[in-house]
């Protein structure tokens, strides 16, 4: 495979790059792909250093699969051009997730969707795949009517600019802002910009990518998305009432057989998922399992996941793997 990184020099893009040399992806060339400004700079990968080029460049290089974080409005412009010349995109931004024409996808789940006709392939959100990895099976079992979740989500899921002013907060070092306010000590329940119905564009995305990836929109979901100081990895409070009561040992046994997903619920012993230990992994954890003794049917949990690797690169890396798996590239 030739494959493109575009975005190789950013945050996701460089946890990409260790993703592909550690899961062996089956690389004869790799195209890292950057702004202007990082043309030449050179990337090294797998004991070989590798030129970074521009888009155009890489576009005239017809890579066989091409692996986007480079934002949304790069993405809009230049994946149709690499689709046009044979290229499969697939696409780390918000830019394609709920195009009706565009395949949303958690391989674990909906990899059988995917066809050797999808040219451009939307990643969904990091806070949505660690949730739908642990409620799918649940779904299927259970069937759920309603889903309520806040988030916890550290500042790198913002990006460098974010986890530079932590730091900076944290070393006394008066910088450059990434939020209104600071984020040391802090939490925000402000993660992307405010839409018209006072929800973020970061809530209304999981409110409607999971009902795209499980193909069922038949479950309603609201969120509350908060930013708060940890440098990596994010975690969910998760209230899910189900059509059909459930068993919490069986609930614990479906989970713990969920390929993807590692249960870490020993409250005794004071073991439940946090983002320091979740940190550089690719599973997704899950923990607190408990019935909500309020209302009936219902389940509460605790989700945590590393959001630059399985949230981010690891996915995309996943689905590039399925695709060649299955000879649709």
């Amino acid at each position: 495979m030739r494959v493109a990184v575009v975005g190789a020099t950013g945050m996701v893009g460089n946890v990409m790059l260790k993703v592909l040399a550690e899961r062996n992806f089956p690389i004869t060339e790799l195209i890292p792909v950057a702004s202007e400004k990082s043309v030449g700079k050179m990337i090294p990968f797998n004991g070989k250093e590798f030129a970074v080029v521009n888009l155009a460049t890489a576009v005239s290089m017809k890579p066989d699969i091409a692996l986007f974080s480079a934002g949304g409005e790069t993405s809009l412009e230049w994946a149709p051009k690499f689709a046009n010349v044979g290229t499969t995109v697939v696409d780390n931004s918000s830019a394609w997730r709920m195009d009706p024409t565009k395949k949303l996808v958690v391989p674990e789940i909906n990899g059988d969707v995917l066809t050797g006709d999808d040219k451009i392939i939307a990643n969904p959100n990091c806070s949505t795949i660690q949730l739908v990895m642990v409620l799918a099976p649940l779904h299927t079992k259970y069937k759920m009517k309603r889903v309520v979740i806040s988030t916890y989500q550290s500042v790198s899921g913002t990006g460098v600019k974010a986890v530079q002013q932590l730091d900076n907060e944290e070393a006394g070092i008066v910088g450059e802002m990434a939020y209104p306010h600071k984020i040391g000590r802090n939490a925000l329940p402000h993660c992307d910009v405010f839409l018209e119905n006072g929800y973020t564009k970061e809530e209304m995305k999981l409110v409607k990518e999971p009902k795209k990836i499980l193909r069922d929109d038949s479950f309603s979901v609201t969120a509350t998305a908060v930013r708060i100081p940890t440098a990596g990895g994010h975690s969910e409070a998760v209230n899910v009432q189900f059509e059909n009561d459930f068993d919490l040992s069986e609930v614990r046994q479906l989970l713990s057989e969920t390929d993807g997903v590692i249960v870490q619920d020993d409250v005794a012993n004071n073991v439940y998922p946090m983002p320091i230990t979740a940190h550089d992994k690719d599973d997704v954890f899950v923990g607190r399992i408990r019935r909500d003794e309020s209302q009936e049917n219902t389940l509460n949990l605790w989700i945590v996941s590393d959001n630059l690797r399985k949230g981010a690169a690891t996915n995309t890396i996943q689905i590039a793997e399925y695709l060649i798996a299955h000879n649709l590239v």
